[in-house]
């Protein structure tokens, strides 16, 4: 076996990726990183059906977001490809060739309503349902002759004599045996010609040299099959770690039923590749100093085989948005603005517009607004707010229409944004503003500061004026004071 390190993460592309399958990817990535090794990308699209350009796209496009770059695979080549199955198919046809020769495989050409009665018939009598090797006697030669005439025929691996059970050292679950009658006599290669995913699996393994394969528990299953496959080629068994299930906040299985468990989802409800890779890691792995936050670099530097563990994991979303907001705030606002952009153009805010485009006016109102995020997209109901397009009265807001001192207190507030001296706003300005309103109109508490915050940004409740004016001009000021006035 090669002491070089090689991991792979292999994908179906069916969909968008789940964030189970980035979980994998995510620590066959580290561990190449951490030992020096290699981590290759191989694409399992032999269901001819389900997989698409687009979907191997959409796939790729998920892990170049969450940035685990990869050494060999599509788009970036390399020495053992090609790295999608479905151009494999003469590899796999030769191994099943030397299998036949061997007699260590045979064609089956049962038709699938035997198979089928066969199955119940074992079910019934509480026996396994293995096949019962009807065809296991036809020869090489005469097989070859029946496809000739037409006859369609599966390749059948054939389970091996003499050996009672076959063991393998999990890195996750210590030794795990499985007697070898747990299977019968399986099917490698269909009559379609398309090999199946445990025959594909070890082929490709074996010869792009992988050395530790990590992957979900429910593949824990494949492994007997796949070990006597290995054996049979005489192919180096890898390392194997089945990694422990990901639950959801009820403690059952993650799955649509609980909203979001793709990567793109997340993506696109404004979370950030940095934080759903922290958070991805802690899900079946630990600091070694117990530490949370935990950039890439901290991760390849402490991510060890050794650390990982089989219990299950819950995929809790309330945890994801703190650590999400942890990094959020944290981003430089150069960084953090167009990472934001975005999410603001696709609500259709006005971007173009000179004020909105000044770095200075970005970098306060980032500062004003991202201790209220926890995802990029809390930013577009934050930023709406300075929109003078969109503001508008809310229903709820006109309560404060009805009270002696509302109007009062709104030609005031109007007199003094007219009278102050240029078109920008310190907080230590509002401030001056809100005490004359508060001395000349002799309110205090809700009568002011409701009223106030209606003719800013036509809600009762909401932001803390103090930093909001700061990041608008007196022309925007002016213009909700009169919509607002003419309410009364």
């Amino acid at each position: 076996m090669s002491t070089r390190v090689r991991t792979r993460f292999a994908p179906s592309p069916t969909g968008n990726l789940h964030v189970g399958g980035a979980r994998t990817a995510l620590y066959s990535w580290l561990y190449a990183k951490k030992m020096g090794g290699d981590f290759v990308l191989r694409i399992e699209d032999t269901d001819q059906a389900r997989s698409t350009k687009e979907s191997v796209q959409v796939v790729l496009n998920d892990l170049k977001w969450l940035g685990y770059d990869w050494s060999e695979g599509p788009e970036v080549g390399g020495p053992l490809g090609p790295y999608y199955q479905s151009e494999r198919l003469s590899i796999y046809k030769e191994h099943t060739e030397r299998l036949l020769k061997a007699k260590k495989a045979y064609y089956c050409f049962c038709t699938d309503e035997r198979l089928e009665k066969m199955k119940e018939e074992a079910i019934k009598a509480g026996r396994p349902p293995h096949y019962d090797r009807t065809c296991s006697h036809v020869s090489y030669e005469d097989a070859k002759a029946r496809l000739e005439k037409g006859e369609k025929g599966a390749v059948r691996f054939k389970i091996p004599s003499g050996k009672d059970a076959y063991t393998f050292k999990d890195i996750i679950r210590g030794e795990v045996t499985f007697p070898s009658d747990m299977v019968g006599d399986f099917v490698i290669l269909r009559s379609d010609g398309m090999p199946v995913y445990n025959f594909c699996c070890v082929v490709d393994d074996a010869l792009m040299g992988i050395t530790h394969v990590l992957r979900a528990e429910e593949h824990l299953s494949n492994t007997l099959r796949q070990m006597m496959i290995y054996e049979s080629f005489e192919y180096p068994l890898p390392t194997f770690g089945h990694l422990s299930i990901i639950l959801g906040a009820d403690k059952q299985k993650l799955s649509k039923r609980h909203g979001a468990t793709s990567c793109k989802q997340y993506e696109e409800m404004g979370f950030l590749p940095e934080a759903m890779t922290n958070f991805l890691a802690l899900l079946g792995w630990s600091s070694p100093d117990g530490k949370e936050i935990l950039n890439k670099e901290d991760l390849i530097k402490n991510f060890d085989l050794d650390r990982l563990h089989g219990a299950a994991a819950v995929f809790d979303e309330v945890k994801l948005k703190w650590m999400n907001a942890t990094y959020l705030r944290e981003l430089p606002h150069l960084d953090l603005w167009k990472r934001v952009e975005p999410f603001l153009a696709s609500a259709g805010l006005p971007l173009t517009s000179s004020l909105w485009k000044d770095s200075g006016w970005q970098d306060k109102t980032l500062s004003v607004f991202k201790t209220s995020m926890e995802t990029l997209k809390d930013a577009v109901p934050l930023y709406q707010l300075l929109d003078d397009e969109t503001f508008k009265i809310q229903e709820e807001a006109k309560e404060v229409f009805t009270w002696e001192s509302t109007k009062a207190v709104l030609a005031e507030w109007k007199k003094q944004v007219e009278g102050h001296t240029g078109d920008d706003f310190t907080e230590a300005d509002f401030n001056t503003m809100q005490d004359a309103v508060k001395t000349n109109c002799n309110v205090k508490g809700k009568f002011l500061f409701m009223p106030l915050r209606v003719a800013v940004i036509g809600k009762a409740h909401g932001a803390e004026l103090k930093q909001l004016v700061p990041c608008m001009k007196k022309s925007s000021l002016l213009r909700r004071a009169e919509i607002v006035s003419k309410e009364i």
